[in-house]
């Protein structure tokens, strides 16, 4: 039976540029949703795989990316990618929002599950959830999942298991979903063997719910992530890693 827990994380150029190329998708594969860090859907997606919105920002919580949120039937939706690392944007003033707007309207209203702010894996990113964690738990209106993101170099999955584990051990009764995650080493071997052992353990792990690796773009961001943790060529054709994700379950280990 395929573990489905796989989210593509389909960037937007894709839509702009190469959006055909989303027809190299193995749909009855492990994926089991496709996200673009906005609140828009992805055309091509044509409904073949669920979406899940982010409120990446402060701006998604106003028109018109609100209403999109809001008006679209997406059963899980992300709120704040990495906000410590965003301007102003304290963990007081995202529990308010997440108090006063984002619980009344998506899972009062509307019954969606809510995703944690997803931090970095560092001592700023897990004070500000922490903080921003006591909040919302104390006002009796917590996340329905927990948000984790993780970057490390190396082809040894330890490290990162443990990180996860340990964000688990901080609010277990939360399943997780780590909505970013890729090695940075620049050895093709060391990212494909962090990539199967990781993968392999969270499809085995009941706790976490979903998980994605970065990411399927035709160009890197920017100099921090590995060439060879690509998973989308500059033409739009997969690289072997994104085939090998999207077909293996489990993963070979190399």
């Amino acid at each position: 039976m395929v573990v489905r827990k796989r989210c593509l994380l389909w960037d937007w150029t894709n839509t702009r540029d190469v959006p055909a190329a989303i027809e190299q998708l193995n749909f009855s594969g492990p994926f089991s949703s496709v996200a673009n860090w906005n609140a828009w859907v992805p055309s091509e997606l044509k409904g073949r795989l669920p979406y899940r919105p982010m409120i990446r920002t402060p701006a998604q919580l106003e028109a018109p990316e609100w209403a999109m949120i809001t008006e679209n039937p997406h059963d899980i939706v992300h709120y704040f990618n990495e906000p410590e690392r965003q301007p102003g944007l304290t963990p007081e003033h995202a529990a308010h929002r997440w108090l006063t707007q984002v619980v009344p309207e998506l899972r009062t209203k509307r019954g969606r599950k809510l995703v944690s702010p997803s931090v970095a894996s560092d001592d700023n990113g897990r004070a500000w959830l922490g903080r921003f964690m006591e909040i919302v738990t104390k006002a009796g209106q917590p996340p329905d999942f927990l948000g984790v993101h993780y970057y490390g170099g190396g082809g040894d999955a330890a490290h990162a298991r443990a990180y996860i584990e340990s964000m688990h051990r901080a609010w277990p009764e939360l399943p997780v979903i780590v909505s970013e995650v890729a090695s940075i080493s620049r050895d093709e071997r060391e990212v494909e063997r962090f990539t199967a052992e990781l993968a392999n353990w969270m499809d085995e792990t009941e706790w976490v719910f979903e998980y994605a690796f970065f990411g399927c773009m035709t160009h890197r961001p920017d100099d921090f992530v590995s060439p060879a943790a690509q998973l989308m060529r500059e033409d739009g054709s997969f690289t072997p890693l994104m085939r090998r994700l999207m077909d293996e379950q489990p993963m070979r280990t190399v």
